[in-house]
């Protein structure tokens, strides 16, 4: 009972985040969350740097996706030791690799993927979990159940890139096509269910020029797919079935990623199939021969140990850590920019 309470609240959580995210970030005023003068002009006013939205909602997804790994893999028992050092590895590849891999494919600077990032991560992942055990899990005297670790981390993937698409909603990146240039079935289908973005400074204002457009709402369904996904894959990993929650998640966030390209309209690379969806078919392959290749343990699951992992002091820094360094990544735009003055309100003096 008490696993399906826990799906059920988290479920419940995500639903209202999501159906705020949905109504507010289109808008032009959820773009910029803050500025920070940089540097006084010759005119006297100052060059700002942008802090976005997108920076804060991209760092709330990074760090919920770890919290949600570390309440899944602590009730498999697994120290907070070595989850703490998988998620130090995994991060300092995938972050650097969401920039590198988007910079190669569509050849802009300033651009990330969470595409290429997730490929990096899969392949990458199985083999730092063998490290790991070789190095601290030898010295420390434990075996991380790769399995199940494998899991936790897509399963936290899944539901930190379905709320992840609320970043999107707010820079207006990864957009859909315009309603009117889809087919007649999916302009009944959408004809009132449609994204509008206000803001010249909107990616799909100065990339493509639809601002104020009704668009398919693709980052809307994909947040929702993905986190009906993330929860299935929750109540299959808490009932022990760990094999399934992974193939269960991959299978329905790289399929639908292959699948909701075709109807997006911002720039993927010069291919008609392009290079994001073939890693997610590769994605889909990997995983699943992953699955079967590592070796399945029967490991005895308390969600109240997850729960109790949250509150060590340590843990809750390293969360912390976790969403400054993501925030810093993501949140400072390169693609916009700020002119700010000051001035003394002689009447409050």
């Amino acid at each position: 009972m008490d696993v399906y309470i826990f799906v059920l609240c988290l479920g419940l959580g995500i639903a209202v985040v999501l159906a705020w995210g949905f109504v507010t970030l289109p808008k032009e005023s959820w773009q910029m969350a803050a500025v920070v003068p940089l540097k006084k002009r010759a005119d006297g006013d100052w060059k700002g740097l942008n802090l976005t939205w997108y920076g804060v909602l991209s760092a709330n997804a990074y760090t919920f996706g770890v919290i949600l790994t570390v309440v899944l893999a602590a009730s498999a028992k697994i120290p907070l030791s070595a989850l703490v050092m998988m998620t130090l590895l995994l991060l300092g590849v995938t972050i650097p690799a969401s920039r590198i891999i988007a910079g190669l494919v569509e050849k802009k600077k300033g651009t990330l993927t969470v595409g290429g990032a997730v490929f990096t991560g899969v392949v990458i992942a199985p083999w730092l979990i063998m490290l790991v055990n070789l190095t601290l899990g030898r010295a420390a005297g434990f075996h991380i159940p790769a399995l199940h670790l494998m899991a936790c981390l897509s399963i936290a993937y899944t539901f930190g890139e379905g709320l992840g698409r609320l970043a999107c909603l707010s820079f207006g990146c990864c957009y859909g096509k315009p309603l009117s240039e889809c087919s007649p079935f999916l302009q009944r289908l959408f004809s009132r269910f449609y994204v509008v973005y206000t803001g010249h400074t909107k990616k799909v204002s100065y990339a493509s020029g639809m601002a104020g457009e009704k668009m398919l709402p693709i980052q809307i369904i994909t947040a929702v797919m993905y986190s009906l996904a993330g929860l299935a894959g929750t109540l299959l990993y808490l009932k022990g079935c760990p094999g399934a929650a992974l193939f269960e998640t991959i299978l329905v966030t790289q399929v639908w990623r292959v699948i909701s390209e075709f109807f997006r309209a911002d720039f993927r690379g010069d291919r008609k199939f392009s290079m994001y969806q073939i890693m997610a078919l590769c994605t889909v392959c990997y995983a699943g021969v992953t699955g079967l290749v590592l070796p399945s343990s029967t490991v005895a699951l308390h969600l109240a140990d997850g729960g109790f992992a949250l509150w060590h002091p340590g843990m809750i820094l390293f969360f912390q850590g976790v969403w400054l360094v993501s925030f810093l990544h993501a949140g400072r735009s390169s693609v916009t920019g700020a002119r700010l003055s000051f001035h003394v309100i002689r009447e409050n003096i």
